[in-house]
């Protein structure tokens, strides 16, 4: 069930939040930052995609006149970026439910420990049966501040805290259930629509991390955490612990393996290819979305779905839920197909997806 999230001090004391709500509203972010000032020098009125064209040309005339960089490629990177940043919502940024690393509420001591070890994250959000009653987060910090406390033996009332033999828990303490240990802290409870800056804003004056992305009817969308929003200013954050995890790699000179989290923009940037068209680029927005909308179902491992460019999708790794990892096969572009032509094709439908030996079995019958 599980998830991203961050490794940052959060500020406030622990306490018991189950069935807290802190959906107070934020101070709101006011449009005449640097956003706004940025807008009006430029020409009040432009989006932001115009305001983000105009800057970069500035940069770019300013670094010619001088005849040197006036401003590092990184720190150019993060200004742009911010721009970009103001037109995002908390939906553009959200951790999916399905990679949501959570803890339930009647899990152990034991197991919360198995589960800090396993997700390697210094938060975990505790829900109580279903991922749509969050009731919490739990931070390591804390955590091991109550693993301390007691652990520690004592002798004739006094705490020992020297010696190998100083630091015990006994079996008791490590069957009581998370919703017993008095750490947990509040969540923040927001909707997909929200503009991300309103989020980070709200999350610095709450000192409250990590936010629960709520849909219409109170189930959850998706986690966001302040690293998340500051990764897309200044980009990725990686710690000692994080691996370095490709999303798509090249196998050879025709093949590439690629998680189906991977954006789609990035997929065609690699291959050199237009995968959506413009009237389908609200359809998906990575590979595994590219299947569902191409074949209208999830695909079963082993399956081939070639795509109109000539390029086949093969599916490495799935369950019935959804779509894992991606083997690209480059190949001849395809003839012009209608989507219909495309499915039955996809699902082994139509004539030309027959396996030879069954198109000669075919051609035997009919003679």
């Amino acid at each position: 069930m599980p998830a991203t999230l961050m490794d940052e001090n959060q500020s406030g004391r622990p306490g018991n939040a189950a069935g807290t709500n802190t959906t107070d509203e934020a101070p709101r972010v006011e449009t005449g930052g640097l956003i706004g000032r940025l807008k009006r020098i430029f020409g009040f009125g432009r989006s932001d995609e115009t305001l983000r064209e105009s800057l970069e040309g500035v940069l770019d005339r300013h670094a010619e006149e001088d005849g040197t960089e006036s401003f590092r490629a990184d720190a150019k990177s993060m200004m742009l970026n911010l721009i970009e940043f103001s037109g995002l919502r908390v939906d553009d940024v959200l951790v999916p439910r399905a990679e949501i690393i959570a803890v339930d509420a009647c899990s152990t001591v034991a197991d919360l420990l198995e589960y800090f070890l396993d997700a390697g994250h210094s938060r975990l959000p505790i829900y109580r049966d279903t991922l749509d009653e969050p009731v919490g987060m739990v931070h390591i910090k804390d955590f091991l501040g109550w693993l301390n406390s007691k652990g520690k033996r004592r002798r004739n009332g006094k705490a020992v805290t020297r010696g190998a033999g100083g630091w015990s828990l006994s079996a008791t303490d490590l069957k009581t259930q998370v919703s017993e240990l008095g750490i947990m802290r509040e969540l923040l409870y927001v909707p997909p629509s929200m503009p991300a800056p309103d989020l980070l804003i709200k999350m610095q004056s709450t000192h409250c991390h990590m936010a629960i992305v709520v849909d219409e009817y109170g189930g959850t969308d998706g986690l966001v955490t302040i690293e998340d929003l500051v990764e897309e200013i200044v980009g990725d954050i990686a710690d000692e612990h994080d691996e370095k995890d490709e999303l798509i790699s090249r196998v050879n000179e025709t093949s590439w393996l690629a998680d189906a989290k991977t954006e789609i923009e990035d997929a065609e940037e690699l291959l050199g290819i237009e995968l959506l068209s413009e009237d389908e680029e609200e359809e998906a927005d990575t590979l595994g979305g590219l299947i569902f909308h191409m074949l209208g179902r999830v695909p079963v491992r082993g399956e081939l779905i070639r795509h109109p460019s000539g390029i086949e999708f093969e599916i490495v790794a799935a369950d019935p839920r959804r779509v894992r990892r991606i083997a690209i096969h480059a190949g001849r572009p395809a003839k012009t197909e209608t989507k219909a032509d495309l499915r039955a094709e996809a699902t082994g439908s139509s004539p030309a997806s027959k396996p030879a030996a069954n198109k000669a079995a075919d051609e035997k019958v009919s003679s």
